[in-house]
């Protein structure tokens, strides 16, 4: 009887039939270390994964974490190929710490599908999104999606400078710091004390100054040069803090999102080939017998869970249990083959589902 399997046990039962589930789709299946090198995480995501992972220590191998996803490594894996489409599936434990959500586990079992290679990305976003939902779809979850694309576009196409753009793009998955830039960019903020005595003075460092913290000299010097060059540049206009505030409140159901900021468009041009590609997608997803009418869209999906994702974001969410953790996440990550790939890029999409979430609302099986 069920009641008398472990549950760890009943986890990775779930897990198994989701993960044949996608191999019966044709993806091949992927296994990993637990331990991962720090190097590459710590370079892809800095110092914050420190706050979420738990590292440990290698005598040979250096500094080490326990997975906390299987994106990277999959990647890793693809990149270091030929570079042909597939697709993988995998499932296992991953680790992070749950500061925020202590009631929530910070070890749990992930099953996951991954595309690489689509040449047509409109349809493989379509495929993998319906793939998940079709999976899912005896649970009666409600379906979340957003494009991370289209926030890049809108910053991108700022009428503003070059390192206020880099800073907005540095911050798109911090909503907080995002809005808080916004607001100082546009002179709505009050300068803060220490920050006006630094930018009114024409002392750099001084020279017997002690050193407290991790930046140098050189990276303390050139953050105050930033600061000085950006309070003398004029206020960001209140038209472009429309902008961006109206971009962010999207939410409708996506043909009408999409309507919506084509009227946005008109004022922001740098989102066309974004809407375009928003477009596409929807198109694909009729295609593949999704009721895009009904699909809701969320310009601000996404941001603060979702970091390496630059395009098409999605999620799936029990409406009967608010409490629980998003039953699957999933999206658009192209920028991510770049990096992990020394420049050659490969288009990729997936996402992973909770087995244990799954369990909690009655599973699959």
């Amino acid at each position: 009887m069920a009641q008398d399997i472990p549950y760890k046990s009943r986890v990775r039962i779930e897990a198994e039939a989701i993960c044949d589930g996608f191999v019966a789709a044709g993806a091949a299946r992927f296994e990993t270390d637990i331990l991962l090198s720090a190097e590459v995480l710590l370079d892809l995501y800095g110092e914050d994964i420190r706050a979420r992972a738990y590292v440990t220590t290698d005598p040979e191998r250096g500094e080490m974490m326990l997975r906390p996803d299987f994106t990277v490594p999959v990647v890793q894996y693809h990149m270091s190929g030929d570079g042909l489409p597939a697709s993988y599936t995998y499932f296992g434990e991953v680790f992070r710490k749950q500061e925020d959500h202590p009631d929530r586990r910070s070890e749990y079992m992930q099953v996951g599908y991954e595309e690489f290679g689509g040449a047509n990305a409109a349809a493989a976003d379509a495929d993998v999104f319906g793939q998940f939902s079709d999976a899912l779809a005896p649970l009666g979850l409600r379906a979340a999606t957003g494009d991370i694309g289209i926030l890049i576009a809108m910053v991108e196409g700022l009428n503003t400078t070059e390192d206020r753009r880099a800073a907005l793009m540095r911050h798109i998955w911090r909503p907080a710091r995002f809005t808080a830039l916004v607001k100082r960019f546009a002179g709505l903020t009050p300068v803060p004390p220490s920050r006006a005595a630094l930018l009114a003075s024409d002392v750099g460092l001084p020279e017997d100054g002690v050193m407290i913290g991790l930046r140098s000299e050189r990276e303390i010097a050139n953050r105050i040069d930033a600061l000085r060059a950006d309070a003398a540049q004029a206020p960001m206009s209140s038209e472009i803090v429309d902008l961006i505030a109206a971009v962010l409140a999207v939410s409708e159901t996506c043909p009408n999102a999409l309507e919506h900021l084509r009227d946005i468009a008109v004022d922001l041009p740098g989102l066309l080939p974004a809407l375009d590609r928003f477009e596409a997608r929807c198109e694909a997803m009729v295609q593949r017998g999704i009721d895009v009418d009904a699909l809701p869209f969320e310009a601000s999906y996404g941001r603060t869970s979702m970091e390496y994702y630059d395009g098409f974001v999605f999620g799936f969410y029990s409406e009967t249990r608010p409490d629980l953790p998003p039953v699957a996440t999933g999206g658009r990550y192209d920028a991510l083959t770049r990096r992990l790939g020394q420049g050659r890029e490969n288009p990729a999409v997936g996402g992973v589902i909770r087995p244990d979430v799954v369990l909690e609302l009655g599973g699959l099986r």
